[in-house]
């Protein structure tokens, strides 16, 4: 009997670009996939957080390498991948939110959001597509979603509509990509400790119903995504394209 292999998880002679990559998330999937053997390309408008993330990924062992921009300068950010080899697998990651309660949303905040978490999202997988269909690549997009694109939240119209924006974006790219070997999944989590939401972690009553949502009991950490990241960018989703793989504790689960 010959007993079937496990697909390898390992990314050894993969390029990877990672957008919002200076902290939170995106420094947690960049430190991932090149601990997996990918070359790394780190995007932030910090030049100075890239530079040091990717400093401390090489001290480790990894290949990193940086690119200082603005994800919302489209034209910018087509012309810099221009000037690179395609990649293999993209993390879409760079996003942001402004809650507020549907009656006091501003349209500077709805097209701060929108600009950043759709149509910054959206120009910044066509660029990358482009590239690996130029080259002949199979290749994997991760988009961040979250757990409120599949469900509601109080304070937070904009923001799910901008994540179930992507659910969809991801299901229809998917689709059309299939036959380029380009598969697209969304990756899904719940509250994650980062800098960027320890403020909102640390009001008591946003805690409460936090809490009251999550199963497991706790907030995510950035390692909690880590493993799934790699697990996209991998052979060992081979077959995974236009799903979403939900890191959320049991939040979307009643």
């Amino acid at each position: 009997m010959t007993l079937p292999r496990t697909p390898s998880f390992r990314l050894d002679g993969k390029r990877a670009l990672v957008t919002g990559a200076g902290r939170g998330i995106g420094l947690g999937a960049a430190a991932a996939l090149a601990e997996a053997g990918a070359h790394v390309t780190l995007v932030s408008r910090t030049a100075a957080e890239i530079d040091a993330a990717a400093s401390e990924i090489r001290k480790n062992g990894g290949q990193a390498e940086t690119l200082a921009l603005d994800v919302t300068k489209v034209e910018a950010l087509r012309a810099a991948l221009d000037l690179r080899p395609a990649f293999d697998v993209f993390v879409n990651n760079a996003g942001g939110a402004r809650h507020a309660p549907l009656v006091d949303v501003t349209i500077e905040d709805y097209d701060a959001v929108m600009g950043l978490n759709v149509r910054a999202a959206f120009f910044a997988m066509q660029a990358v597509v482009r590239g690996m269909i130029a080259a002949g690549k199979k290749g994997s997009v991760i988009n961040i979603s979250s757990q409120m694109g599949h469900v509601g939240g109080p304070r937070r119209t904009v923001y799910c509509a901008t994540k179930f924006a992507l659910e969809g974006l991801t299901k229809a790219a998917a689709i059309e990509l299939g036959a380029h070997g380009i598969r697209v999944n969304t990756l899904c989590p719940t509250f994650i400790e980062t800098p960027m939401t320890r403020p909102g972690l640390a009001d008591k009553k946003n805690m409460e119903w936090i809490m009251s949502k999550i199963k497991l009991g706790r907030v995510g950490q950035v390692e909690d995504l880590m493993g799934a990241i790699v697990f996209l960018a991998s052979d060992a989703s081979a077959l995974m394209t236009g799903s979403a793989v939900l890191v959320d504790g049991g939040w979307t689960a009643e």
